[in-house]
């Protein structure tokens, strides 16, 4: 799918791209103007049928504004948008419906506008046929409106707009609720469905992984891969773009400007990372070559014999052409956390737990002799359907509401972050009217300087510092609460407990808060819908099942890959079938002879026999020690634990073997880690 060139000279034909030939749409040199200013300039694309197309560019880049365009809701001030014959666009946003007095059905099923004019005209030809004296046109008419609605699917159409309402989390029971009924996450859905059962020609998709779990954006992905249409989308989920998209659409530059590239989404990310690289070395060897010149200015603009050489050059540097860098490239967050101070082994145990949502008669119990635990250093992932019970959950972890049966068991020196769905921390206990760094000072007791300070590093630069609290966005409230989050210095968490922190975020954002999660060396207990975030983060998975709690040892790949064996019938039970200490796993370490010692003499002797010239540096020689010290102290932690471990108690039920197991495990890979640092420095 080439990028269209750019358009013409006024009055000529376009060229190859202005006859449609195979394309569903084609849009040539678009230009968007917002308030006066230039937001979109040069847009171009062409879509043929059952291509995915992803647009990719930083938050107001206008990839929301150039939706609408395509979809014909916003005005092209100037360039081309052509469509081919007798196609259908559907278009999903953010915006809930607007009517809300129908009933869910209804209104999906109201997105199939042709269908639904087809079969009236079907009624009203029908009636027409009862009379003798109807004549052949009505036949003729009747037969070619039944052929229009079999080419629609048939009367088999509504089944197929109700199976999308299906797919997307919606149960029958909810089909005849009014809209006015559901919450606003349900009406995004409900919006979704209503676009995916048109079955257009081409579907225009903005933010449609927004309140999905995870089942539902794994049968959503399943089903714009099998779509006969082609689709264009915006979306923050890195792990639905790559399984989705086949090509990138970049909006750069200020304003924007399209740049095309064919591939998927992770091919386009490494070609973008060689592209600023390139960017930076051509900058750098520019800003050199400046340097040169000027040097050369100065130094004999005023010599008689060399004049007309440094007049050269000043003329050539007024000429040149200066690559820059866009000033919003470089904006994005950069932070870590706080070193955490030690904790307990055990964070939290949780034991016989019955959580609940509501009170009295009328309460329902989400989860039931629930059991669960959390260990010092642990990345932990809960995921479930939604309304599973998650939130409420880590809630009641984080004791901001109580269990209504069971035990919850809390360790030494623990201090909890936490961060809810909705930051509703942000705003609680303040005054109203108040800004930014008000609620960030009160939240973390920082002075206002380095408040300012920490705030600059979630993009809440000067002005953005003094915005009231209660106008931010969703992203800005959330890129504060983040800030809290990591400013509290004088009490820095050594617990994580995280409730979707990636809603609202965009791209740059979810990989700076990936990056710090990962190298946190505390304990985490993450809620998330964003795969790519539970693979990078989980060595955990917790998973909610029956109104219980399961354990998977393992990220979110490997309690994928044994959900659908368990699916298919092909997995065992997960669990550990151990049940007394002598069947506990053994933990020798990796390999014959494999001490500190025996890894060094073998690693030195391979390097002599490569005749490497020069023995390690002195600060290569400390490195392995300290790498030696690591190696014995995961070995003595590992010895340690197998002690505890022969203990039959330590095997006695379900729930301990796996807890168990989860420990031997991580301390194993503990040792194996501690040996391929040190073999690394050696080698």
């Amino acid at each position: 799918m080439p990028i269209l060139p750019q358009a013409p000279p006024e009055g000529r034909p376009f060229g190859p791209y202005h006859q449609l030939s195979m394309a569903l749409l084609t849009a040539s040199d678009m230009h968007k103007d917002i308030a006066g200013r230039p937001l979109l300039q040069g847009v171009s694309l062409k879509l043929e049928r059952r291509e995915r197309l992803t647009i990719a560019g930083r938050n107001g880049a206008g990839k929301t504004t150039l939706l609408r365009m395509l979809a014909g809701e916003t005005s092209v001030d100037r360039g081309q948008l052509s469509l081919g014959r007798g196609v259908r666009l559907a278009l999903h946003d953010q915006r809930p419906p607007r009517e809300r007095e129908v009933a869910l059905a209804d209104y999906v099923l109201s997105g199939c506008a042709e269908e639904l004019a087809i079969e009236a005209e079907l009624r009203e030809l029908e009636q027409k046929m009862a009379d003798p004296d109807h004549g052949e046109g009505v036949l003729d008419r009747y037969a070619e409106a039944q052929a229009r609605l079999e080419a629609r699917g048939g009367y088999l159409w509504r089944n197929r707009a109700i199976a999308m309402a299906h797919g997307l989390g919606f149960r029958d029971g909810d089909l005849e609720r009014s809209l006015d009924t559901f919450s606003g996450g349900e009406l995004t859905r409900a919006s979704l469905a209503r676009a995916l059962a048109t079955s257009a020609d081409v579907l225009l998709l903005d933010e449609p992984t927004n309140h999905l779990d995870i089942e539902s954006l794994e049968w959503l992905e399943q089903t714009l891969v099998d779509l006969d249409a082609a689709v264009v989308l915006v979306a923050h989920d890195r792990w639905f773009l790559e399984a989705v998209g086949t090509a990138v659409l970049e909006l750069h530059g200020t304003p924007s400007r399209s740049r095309f590239f064919a591939g998927t989404w992770h091919q386009w990310r490494r070609e973008q990372a060689a592209r600023e690289l390139a960017l930076g070395r051509a900058i750098e060897a520019q800003q050199a070559e400046i340097a040169r010149m000027e040097r050369f200015i100065e130094r004999f603009r005023y010599k008689a014999s060399k004049a007309r050489q440094a007049q050269s050059r000043v003329k050539k540097l007024e000429k040149m052409e200066r690559i820059e860098r866009d000033p919003e490239d470089g904006k994005g967050l950069d932070f870590a956390f706080s070193p955490p101070e030690r904790t307990g082994r055990v964070i939290f145990e949780l034991t016989g737990a019955r959580v609940e949502v509501g009170s009295g008669e009328g309460a329902v119990a989400l989860l039931q002799d629930a059991e669960m635990w959390l260990e010092r250093g642990e990345h932990v992932t809960l995921v479930g359907p939604n309304g599973s019970g998650k939130t409420t959950l880590i809630e009641t972890i984080a004791g901001r509401r109580g269990l209504a049966a069971g035990k919850l068991s809390t360790g030494h020196n623990v201090r909890v972050g936490y961060l809810s769905q909705h930051a509703e921390e942000l705003g609680a206990g303040g005054p109203p009217g108040q800004s930014v760094l008000d609620a960030t000072q009160r939240a973390t007791g920082l002075s206002p300087n380095r408040a300012r300070s920490l705030l600059g590093r979630f993009l809440f630069s000067g002005e953005e510092a003094e915005k009231p609290l209660a106008g931010l966005s969703g992203g800005e409230r959330r890129r504060l609460s983040l800030a809290v989050l990591v400013g509290a210095d004088a009490k820095a968490p050594n617990v994580l407990i995280l409730d979707e922190p990636t809603n609202h975020l965009d791209l740059e954002s979810r990989e700076a808060l990936e990056d710090a999660l990962r190298s946190f060396k505390g304990a985490i207990l993450l809620v998330s819908h964003d795969r790519a975030l539970l693979d990078a983060v989980g060595t955990r998975t917790v998973a909610v099942e029956d109104r219980g709690l399961r354990s998977y040892l393992g990220g979110w790949p490997e309690y994928a890959r044994i959900r659908d064996e368990r699916r298919a019938g092909t997995a065992p039970e997960p669990g550990v079938t151990a049940t007394s200490g002598a069947n506990a796993p053994s933990a020798a370490a990796p390999g014959a002879a494999s001490t500190p010692e025996a890894v060094a003499t073998a690693a030195r002797a391979k390097k002599q026999r490569r005749q490497k010239p020069s023995g390690p540096s002195k600060n290569r020689l400390g490195e392995q020690e300290k790498a030696t010290l690591a190696v014995e102290e995961a070995e003595a932690s590992m010895r340690a634990l197998e002690e505890e471990l022969a203990d039959p108690a330590a095997w006695a039920t379900k729930y301990e073997s796996a807890k168990s197991e989860a420990r031997h495990t991580a301390a194993r890979r503990a040792v194996e880690d501690a040996y391929a640092r040190l073999e690394a420095l050696i080698d």
